[in-house]
């Protein structure tokens, strides 16, 4: 990790711990025309932009520190989600609706050699897309490089890592599907 990064973070996380919750919140109505819980850990960086009408809910950390995240209008997400998004970022689509506890990271780690250990490696990032009316369930991980098409469900606690075609409802862990919708 370059100096650089390592000072940027250093930076965001005392951001993170100064700003009251509150201060957040109004920043993101009047920015965004978005409702952010105060209990909410939302980054509010030139990275990142939420579409209006979004609400994000308590205990959630959406996080655009190393790449780019763009939400789109009126998107739900529930208690406690994490996203995160990698050097290549995240984008999510209108309408869509998280459940508690969905966790999206868009960067992997590494692990090519052997003899390095792997947090020494490095990341790799593919990003992640999400289309337009998507319900994510409750609990469900979305791993770098997921592609899910518009329309699609993606039932409670699945795992979900490569593409998803459109009307999808998929289910499980690695997520196939189950479903198509009509």
């Amino acid at each position: 990790m370059a100096i650089t990064d390592r000072f940027l973070d250093d930076l965001s996380m005392i951001r993170g711990t100064f700003v009251p919750g509150w201060f957040n919140t109004l920043r993101c109505y009047f920015k965004y025309r978005s409702i952010v819980s105060p209990r909410a850990e939302v980054d509010v960086s030139p990275l990142m932009s939420i579409g209006e009408g979004s609400r994000i809910s308590s205990f959630s950390q959406i996080k655009a520190r190393h790449g780019e995240l763009r939400m789109g209008r009126k998107v739900a997400v529930g208690v406690g989600c994490s996203f995160s998004p990698g050097e290549k970022g995240l984008i999510i689509g209108d309408n869509c609706l998280f459940g508690p506890n969905v966790v999206i990271v868009s960067s992997s780690y590494r692990y090519d050699r052997i003899d390095v250990p792997v947090g020494e490696q490095g990341v790799n990032s593919k990003g992640i897309e999400i289309g337009d009316n998507v319900w994510i369930g409750g609990g469900c991980q979305i791993l770098d490089g997921a592609i899910i098409g518009n329309n699609v469900i993606a039932a409670a606690g699945s795992v979900v890592t490569g593409r998803i075609p459109d009307n999808a409802v998929i289910q499980g862990n690695p997520a196939r599907e189950v479903f198509r919708r009509r």
